[in-house]
């Protein structure tokens, strides 16, 4: 349930945003523009902030997914071509890496029954592939460069500075806080003390396990080093959005305004 809430269920408000919102209503989008950043960024941080409170796995990778929404909606309303294509650029990234994630944590759940961060240490000692697996998908919600994670964070962030400073450095500090609590995640899970008897016979990952990850790393590894394809495809339909939406809000300027002004600045 978790794999298909974070890898599918959790892009429709972008998609409804992507589809709907900006191309069918592009001035009230305008308008809300500034609302709409508000909230993403008290999104990015405030649920950064209550990650890094959480002693339950699942609960950890569940509020970064909403952090990394946030992500989106400020790449989406950006109204630049770098912010929108990283937008549909990180939901396709999110949603692989996010329920790799859950997938990592439903390994040793299955084996322990319990997902507390507390109960876990020095399983490197025991599941050397699981901790190398674990440390892919970590890097790639992190935003390692080289990790699918990177290349949307990155152009949100360049789209976001051409809209507004503020709301690029707010948004930017979100890569810090994600880096925080997924590393405490990694150290506390993976590294350490192996103490605990029912860790001392943990089994590392099984020939089906690694089948289910594998195609997640291919996908990962690919589109953080390889990401034209991608872009390739959406390329002219996000240039057809733009040039649609700067149309609209150019109609919409009052008489002797520039559409620059009226489109709510540098966008």
């Amino acid at each position: 349930g978790s794999v298909i809430l974070a890898g599918v269920l959790l892009k429709m408000g972008g998609y409804g945003f992507l589809r709907f919102s900006l191309p069918m209503l592009p001035v009230a989008s305008d308008t809300f523009t500034p609302f709409v950043f508000t909230l993403s960024v008290i999104a990015i941080v405030y649920t950064s902030l209550v990650a890094l409170a959480q002693e339950d796995m699942k609960k950890l990778i569940a509020y970064s997914s909403v952090a990394h929404m946030g992500f989106v909606t400020v790449g989406l309303f950006t109204a630049t071509r770098q912010g929108i294509e990283g937008a549909i650029f990180q939901m396709l990234s999110h949603g692989i890496v996010s329920a790799a994630l859950f997938l990592v944590v439903g390994v040793v759940y299955d084996r322990i029954h319990t997902r507390e961060i507390a109960r876990y240490g020095g399983l490197v000692e025991r599941m050397p592939k699981y901790a190398f697996v674990f440390m892919l998908f970590m890097l790639a919600s992190v935003g390692l460069p080289g990790t699918s994670g990177f290349v949307g964070e990155f152009l949100i962030i360049v789209g976001a500075y051409q809209a507004n400073t503020w709301v690029a450095l707010l948004t930017a500090s979100g890569v810090v806080l994600g880096a925080t609590y997924m590393l405490f995640l990694y150290r506390r899970v993976i590294f350490g003390r192996l103490t605990r008897a029912d860790l001392k016979s943990i089994l590392d990952l099984d020939l089906r396990e690694v089948a289910v990850f594998a195609p997640l790393v291919f996908l990962v590894l690919w589109m953080g080093l390889y990401p034209k394809p991608f872009f390739d495809v959406m390329g002219e339909s996000v240039a057809n959005l733009l040039a649609n939406y700067q149309t609209a809000l150019e109609g919409a300027a009052p008489a002797g305004t520039s559409p620059t002004v009226a489109a709510g600045g540098a966008k």
